[in-house]
């Protein structure tokens, strides 16, 4: 084959990929897309140089080097600058998407209008003014997050260690910025920093889940913790725990209803052992109860309790002890 037959059949290929993928990109009130050209969604890796300009707030040093000698407060407010400028342009472009998503939940044909360039540029510095407001608080809560895993874990040898190894402090410090951005209604932004972390650590935290001080997530892999979760303070679990829904709502087209608690409540002081799963909005762990390896919850369990799984010689029986009380029932 010579070089110009060779180019003429690449542009007869290429051609015909066009002009058959073309169609594919169109979108029409009557024929609506939900794959088609991106229309200045925010950029994935601008969000995660984002996250990790904040990392370096958090854990100054930890991340990158510190030039020696040079204050703290440098460093600080070279990474906020920096910061501001990438997440105001990035929240800019999600804003929009805050209204197509209603006309997605909402069955709308078109999208309702959305804000004009000055409310925009408004919105954006009334979201950007809170959130950074917030990261001093959020950085307490990390402090006292690494206290949780180097207490909680007797081969943890240092807090440097912990901050620097540990897969449960890099989810819950994506979880703590990804929390504050989707309390404040950005859209997508929290998500593409919590599916970022799930991917490198394992760990799946909906951005939207409520999480106490001094959480700790012990090695991680497998865990979820979903959208409506509440977890109170002082919570320690392990790998392979699930947070989840136990049934969804359906409209009349058969599709799961956006909203609502649908997960499970933790109070404080709960350990919660590796492989359990815990479903359902009323589902309640109440306070200092302690959950058993792959124990299976779609009930509350009275604060102060232990959850067990027992095999009898025939069958798996859980087991659920409340101070000299104990319950037993059939799984």
């Amino acid at each position: 084959m010579t070089s110009r037959e060779f180019i003429q059949r690449k542009a007869a290929i290429m051609s015909r990929s066009l002009e058959e993928l073309a169609p594919t990109y169109r979108c029409t009130a009557e024929q609506p897309n939900p794959v088609r050209i991106c229309e200045g969604h925010p950029s994935e890796s601008e969000c995660l140089r984002v996250l990790a300009l904040l990392d370096d707030v958090f854990f100054p040093g930890y991340r990158t080097d510190c030039t020696a000698g040079e204050p703290v407060e440098t460093l600080i407010i070279e990474r906020l600058d920096e910061a501001y400028d990438i997440l105001y342009r990035q929240v800019r472009r999600a804003l929009p998407l805050r209204w197509q998503s209603e006309s997605v939940r909402d069955g709308m044909r078109e999208a309702p209008a959305t804000l004009n360039d000055a409310e925009l540029t408004e919105e954006a510095e009334r979201v950007l003014g809170e959130f950074f407001g917030r990261l001093p608080s959020v950085r307490e809560l990390l402090k006292l997050d690494v206290v949780a895993a180097y207490h909680g874990d007797p081969a943890a040898r240092s807090h440097s260690e912990v901050i620097l190894s540990y897969p449960g402090i890099r989810a819950i410090t994506a979880h703590r910025v990804a929390h504050e951005l989707y309390r404040l209604d950005v859209p997508l932004i929290p998500r593409i920093i919590s599916e970022h972390v799930h991917a490198r650590t394992g760990i799946e935290i909906h951005p939207g889940a409520t999480i106490g001080e001094r959480f700790f997530i012990d090695h991680g892999s497998g865990v979820v913790i979903g959208e409506t979760t509440l977890i109170g303070k002082r919570v320690r679990i392990y790998q392979g725990v699930t947070l989840g829904a136990y049934t969804f709502k359906l409209d009349s087209a058969g599709h799961p209803l956006k909203g609502g608690k649908r997960h499970p409540t933790v109070e404080d002081d709960v350990v919660i052992y590796p492989g359990a799963t815990i479903l359902g909005s009323k589902t309640v762990v109440g306070a200092g109860a302690i959950i058993g390896g792959n124990v299976w919850l779609t009930d509350s369990v009275p604060p102060g309790s232990t959850v067990t799984l027992r095999f009898d010689g025939s069958q798996v029986m859980q087991v659920i002890r409340n101070n000299s009380r104990r319950a037993v029932a059939g799984r």
